[in-house]
């Protein structure tokens, strides 16, 4: 029994070479979406066209007016006849023709605010790679709540929009999106609900393809937003903790699984680990830095250009 409308939301930019893997994933789908929604900033390579193409619908904004969660409630706004609203990133593709059904199932529970899916490694990740995903995202399912905090600290307000839903009920009860956030509002919103009294699911039976080869600088750059977002959301870490022990916990998992499978990838490990420790630490002190240099340490670089 499917818990009423459901809409897709997708932000794009310059999407198209991943589209075929995305638009695939989503046709695919046994419960098909009453709608999907496609956020485009402007993209010069097609991906508008694309996705008219496919029959999902539209919207069309600036680069400069993407933010990552402004645009994502954007899509809740526009989508305001749906009950549950799933959100995908367009290097994510849907894995099984079961990935949506399974990650709805969960709101036939009234408390369950969203849920997200197990995120696994695309074809031809690396060991680094692979091994991100596989400690993120387990085999097994998992409720979370307010109360989780007191066990998992930071650990229970870990949450992916690359494919996760909502009870648009419970986003808005919350006040939604942020529209002024670096990254990691699908962390905020989270930790609100939980807040509020809502809990969330990880759905392990819901399966996505998507992961990242970044490079060390662009670890570097990812961290500093993330310790941007943890100075200027304070509260973040004292209602749930540090990130600082689930972060140890990923360091010595990662060497613990390269030195089983591959070896001659540590040096890479620990240089990345360095540049993750450094780029956090300095993004907790931002507010010390000029904005013009913020922007060029930063990832999302368009948030300093506001």
């Amino acid at each position: 029994m499917t818990p009423g409308r459901i809409e897709v939301i997708i932000p794009t930019y310059n999407a198209a070479r991943y589209w075929p893997a995305l638009s695939a994933g989503i046709r695919a789908q046994s419960l098909r979406p009453a709608r999907v929604i496609v956020i485009d900033s402007a993209s010069k390579d097609g991906t508008a066209d694309l996705a008219r193409d496919d029959g999902f619908e539209v919207l069309e904004i600036t680069p400069q007016q993407f933010n990552h969660g402004g645009t994502r409630q954007m899509g809740a706004d526009y989508a305001s006849d749906a009950a549950i609203l799933i959100y995908l990133t367009q290097d994510a593709a849907p894995f099984g023709e079961d990935a949506f059904a399974n990650l709805v199932r969960p709101f036939e529970n009234s408390e369950i605010g969203a849920a997200y899916g197990r995120q696994l490694p695309r074809d031809g990740a690396s060991p680094i790679e692979a091994h991100g995903r596989h400690f993120s995202y387990a085999e097994s399912p998992m409720l979370r709540s307010w109360e989780s905090r007191q066990t998992m600290g930071f650990k229970s307000i870990f949450f992916s929009n690359a494919f996760g839903a909502y009870r648009r009920e419970a986003l808005m009860s919350v006040g939604g999106f942020s529209s002024d956030v670096i990254f990691g509002e699908d962390t905020l919103v989270v930790a609100r609900m939980h807040r509020a009294g809502w809990k969330t699911a990880y759905v392990a039976d819901a399966l996505t393809k998507h992961s990242h080869d970044y490079t060390i600088g662009e670890e570097f750059r990812r961290y500093f937003d993330i310790g941007v977002l943890h100075s200027r959301e304070s509260w973040l870490n004292e209602h749930f903790g540090s990130a600082s022990g689930e972060g140890r916990r990923f360091v010595f998992s990662e060497l613990k699984y390269l030195l089983r499978k591959s070896p001659h990838h540590i040096p890479s490990a620990v240089a990345r680990t360095l540049a993750k420790y450094l780029g956090y630490k300095i993004g907790r002190r931002e507010s010390r830095i000029a904005p013009r240099l913020k922007h060029r340490l930063g990832m999302n670089r368009q948030y300093w250009l506001r």
